[in-house]
């Protein structure tokens, strides 16, 4: 029903606002038809990340039972039958809707669900950390890289070469967000940064445990973090290119978000990589800032 789907995309839309403040801040720039779908799609990632984060730390088969869920109700919806109005059916609703409406490939939320399995202690796909980067590339793909090729439909870029920039972008936010939450990660058992990129400043993963109980980055953690922070900063510069492929109207919202993500790295930068006893975050006049310079150069341009 009409209502149902309108209660569905306004319940995404608190999802994203609660947990999402740069993702929202970007989406505000989006034209509303579009917006709306990116909540969708940011519902769906949030719903499941969280039976990941919080559930699997001490639920692990409850956890695998929440992700599955999440699969076959996106499914059932997908063939028009969305169950019952809860959380979950709130939020497929809108996604099974968006991805209708735009055409999105249902593959990648296939592939976004074997990632979030590797999370869960248990699974076959299980992985407390990884060896290297194809390793971790393999988790990024479903995890991120898919995320901005779902995007790409509903912002109606059908350029061969905007997939390959937006796959990138998808993993620049995420290996932002591993730098950022070493300390957190720790504390649910997972290590991202993988230990080949560590073990190569003499970091291991009992010294890692130490500046979590101690809050301290010991300077071998600190200098494996500036070269985990340089990767990082490269898959911005493979992504930038792919901004120029979007529609007018919608690079304000992407750019936004690309600039806030990046600051990120200099707020961690900042801090001297402070990431066992603080999340390092933007200020909100600093956010303000970059989204309203954002919004006036997109209107310029547009004229």
């Amino acid at each position: 029903m009409p209502d149902d789907l309108d209660r569905a995309y306004a319940h995404c839309a608190e999802l994203t606002a609660e947990h999402g403040r740069t993702y929202n801040l970007a989406t505000r720039l989006l034209p509303a038809p579009r917006r709306r779908a990116v909540h969708a799609l940011y519902g769906y990632a949030r719903h499941v990340d969280d039976i990941v984060d919080v559930t699997a730390v001490d639920d692990p088969a409850g956890a695998l039972l929440g992700v599955d869920d999440a699969h076959v109700r996106l499914r059932a919806a997908l063939a028009g039958d969305p169950g019952p109005l809860d959380d979950i059916g709130l939020v497929v609703r809108a996604l099974a809707d968006t991805i209708h409406r735009y055409g999105i490939p249902v593959g990648h939320f296939d592939a976004f669900i074997r990632s979030m399995r590797m999370d869960v202690p248990g699974t076959p796909e299980f992985r407390p950390h990884y060896r290297d980067m194809a390793e971790l590339r393999e988790y990024m793909y479903g995890s991120a890289a898919v995320i901005g090729l779902e995007l790409l439909p509903v912002f109606d870029v059908d350029d061969p070469a905007a997939a390959p920039a937006a796959a990138a972008l998808g993993e620049a936010f995420q290996l932002t967000n591993f730098i950022r939450d070493v300390g957190e990660d720790l504390g649910r058992g997972r290590l991202y940064i993988p230990l080949e990129l560590w073990s190569a400043f003499g970091v291991d993963v009992d010294l890692l445990q130490e500046g979590r109980r101690t809050g301290i980055a010991d300077r071998r953690v600190r200098r494996a973090l500036a070269h985990a922070v340089a990767l990082t900063r490269a898959e911005y510069r493979k992504a930038e290119p792919g901004l120029r492929l979007l529609p007018e109207s919608i690079r304000p919202g992407i750019r936004t978000a690309f600039v806030l993500y990046g600051r990120i790295l200099d707020e961690v930068e900042r801090s001297d990589f402070r990431v066992f006893d603080r999340r390092a975050s933007v200020p909100r006049r600093t956010r303000a800032a970059v989204a309203l310079t954002e919004y006036v150069t997109g209107t310029v341009r547009r004229r």
